[in-house]
């Protein structure tokens, strides 16, 4: 039997008992393959990588070792929510990284958005390898592996790392998620009791804001578009259009126009919001969103996101245009 086909009688994971039976028989399944072994986890925060991260705490606890790498690319808030949910809350044995300087400073005055996209992965490898080899008696290495990435890719999950680590330390892999499809691993997050914020996280790229802040990120105008994203979300949340939209977020080009601010001329970096639905990611549409929503949204930034004076709002679907901007 292929371990890595979902078998044509598996149900679906829609309710909470489901998804208790799958955490029971899971719990039951890793502790058979790691026995007293140490797991070593990249934990990112998205969807599949702290379900997984709950998932192993609950059967093996402190064998777990979770690394969490902060880049400095993650939107506002979320490398401390990860701190508090998995260290503060759930106990993990949680690793920190703060390598915000270490990528922004690699990242200086590279424009190209392929190349920052291989900087940032190539340098997550580094750092992850740098910490798994801090660690002793790490055996397995537990992968956020969903059913649509053996699908799409054979089942390597690229942003997870394993096909860069080096040989030495090639880990046997932990996938307790590999046969679930996303809606699934929602449930399941939900029953492991992670936060909504979490389990409807919305999808995120793996170099982060890094390809919303377009061409060579500066960290000023990386700072505009985390705080710009913040507010975009929180609007987004109060008017009822959190879990509506498939994902929204701003985005700030490397470019300033003229501006006026307290009545004296400015020269300072547009915002540009992006809301998009989209069934597969192979074509979307935009959301009508309010205009007076729109309105009090560009208030909001202009007034409080430094050297910002100008919101546009992308009207155009996938295709002409895709869902990102690099």
């Amino acid at each position: 039997m292929d371990n890595n086909k979902r078998p044509e009688d598996m149900a679906r994971i829609t309710t909470p008992e489901l998804a208790q039976a799958f955490i029971d028989e899971q719990v039951a399944e890793i502790k058979k393959q790691v026995g007293d072994k140490k797991v070593l986890l990249a934990l990112s925060g998205g969807v599949d990588s702290s379900v997984v991260a709950a998932l192993l705490i609950k059967a093996i606890g402190k064998q777990l070792v979770c690394v969490h790498v902060n880049h400095g690319l993650l939107r506002k808030g979320e490398p401390e929510q990860v701190v508090e949910v998995f260290r503060n809350q759930m106990d993990a044995n949680l690793v920190y990284v703060d390598a915000v300087d270490r990528f922004l400073d690699k990242l200086k005055d590279v424009a190209e958005p392929e190349k920052k996209r291989k900087i940032i992965g190539a340098e997550f490898i580094r750092v992850f390898e740098e910490e798994a080899r801090k660690l002793e008696g790490i055996e397995f290495l537990a992968q956020g592996t969903i059913y649509p990435d053996i699908l799409e890719s054979d089942g390597v999950k690229a942003h997870h790392n394993v096909g860069g680590l080096p040989e030495d330390l090639q880990f046997s892999l932990v996938e307790p998620l590999k046969l679930l499809f996303k809606d699934e691993v929602r449930v399941v997050g939900k029953a492991l009791g992670l936060p909504d914020s979490m389990v409807y996280r919305q999808p995120f790229p793996g170099p982060g804001l890094g390809v919303r802040c377009l061409g060579a990120i500066t960290r000023d105008r990386l700072e505009a578009v985390r705080e710009s994203d913040a507010i975009l979300r929180e609007e987004f949340a109060k008017n009822g259009l959190e879990g509506k939209v498939w994902q929204y977020f701003t985005i700030v080009p490397d470019f300033k126009s003229v501006g006026v601010k307290d009545g004296k001329r400015s020269f300072e970096w547009p915002v540009i919001i992006r809301a998009v639905n989209t069934r597969d990611a192979m074509t979307a549409t935009v959301e009508d969103v309010p205009f007076s929503l729109l309105q009090h949204i560009t208030d909001r930034i202009t007034k409080e996101v430094a050297g910002v004076n100008r919101v546009c709002f992308d009207l155009t679907p996938k295709p002409t245009g895709t869902i990102e901007w690099e």
